[in-house]
């Protein structure tokens, strides 16, 4: 959108930075709150540790990077291929690069709190699976902004309903293309960790986000999203506010559920009520938004009659 606005490159990288730099302050803040609300048990270092708001932040700061990069090497907007091939690109190399930099490329050098964002590490000497480093999880952020390159285009464009079509099959593809390579007898890898670490893991995930992101869309066109509500987009309004106070209802001392393990029927009673009251939240929100600006325009109408009136 800022590219079909006329922007420059550097414009472009500035405004995306800015706005990833924003979600990284905002995460700080969160872990911050988190670090307070759990007063007396949760140790100093749960300030630094690399939530998926802290991710999120940074995977945007390095997609403005990288689409900087890109448009000023090639700066005709009319092609998206450059575009479309570096972030795709950068989707698969965080991907390969992942294995190692878990095991024997670990930048061991770095203190702990910044080798955490590549690795995972936090203080406790080897990769977390429960954190969210660069490696892997930007990568799927790469290859959404890929996904989303390849939609805006015009003539994917005029053919919504073809191209998610082919997005879905192309995500079965993807899940049955990684699991041929998994049961294969190549080894790429000295160590290999499939449920953390697997570039073949990265694939099916990224194919199964891709028949969601179909199922989404048919949902959203033909499904009950067309008779004036979705849950999906309504969610999709305030998914910040949500992420937000949902990790409390979930994590936080206020957890809906035991923090232990429990059973599938538990699982799904907590899931629906976390559903349910994230949905009504986010409700609330947007009717409270839009009612703000309502009185804001009737309130700005006013005053423009009143002086024709006097």
């Amino acid at each position: 959108k800022l590219r079909h606005k006329g922007l420059a490159p550097s414009q472009i990288a500035r405004t995306t930075i800015r706005r990833g730099a924003e979600i990284f302050a905002l995460a700080l803040l969160f872990r911050l709150q988190e670090f307070l609300i759990a007063w007396g048990w949760a140790p100093w270092s749960d300030l630094l540790r690399v939530d998926v708001l802290n991710i999120i932040g940074v995977s945007m700061i390095l997609m403005g990077i990288v689409c900087w990069a890109v448009l000023s090497r090639f700066p005709d907007s009319r092609h998206r291929l450059p575009l479309i091939g570096a972030t795709a690109g950068v989707a698969l190399a965080i991907s390969l690069l992942t294995p190692p930099l878990w095991t024997t490329w670990r930048p061991r050098w770095l203190p702990w709190p910044i080798e955490s964002y590549i690795n995972g590490v936090h203080n406790l000497g080897k990769p977390q699976a429960w954190l969210f480093p660069v490696f892997p999880w930007t990568a799927f952020a790469f290859a959404g902004l890929a996904i989303g390159f390849i939609l805006l285009s015009e003539r994917m464009r005029n053919h919504e309903n073809q191209f998610f079509a082919l997005l879905g099959a192309g995500g079965l593809g993807l899940i049955f293309l990684a699991r041929w390579f998994e049961a294969g007898p190549w080894h790429w890898y000295a160590v290999d960790d499939f449920w953390h670490t697997s570039p073949n893991f990265f694939l099916i995930r990224a194919g199964i986000l891709m028949v969601i992101f179909s199922a989404v869309y048919a949902w959203c066109k033909w499904g009950l999203g067309q008779r004036g509500f979705s849950p999906l987009a309504q969610l999709g309004q305030t998914s910040l506010l949500v992420y937000w106070v949902h990790i409390e209802f979930v994590y936080g001392r206020f957890s809906i559920l035991p923090k232990r393990a429990v059973g599938i029927r538990t699982a799904s009673l907590g899931l629906l009520a976390i559903f349910v009251s994230m949905l009504l939240l986010s409700m609330m929100r947007t009717r409270l938004k839009f009612r703000r600006i309502a009185g804001v325009t009737s309130g700005e109408t006013q005053a423009m009659a009143h002086p024709a009136n006097s």
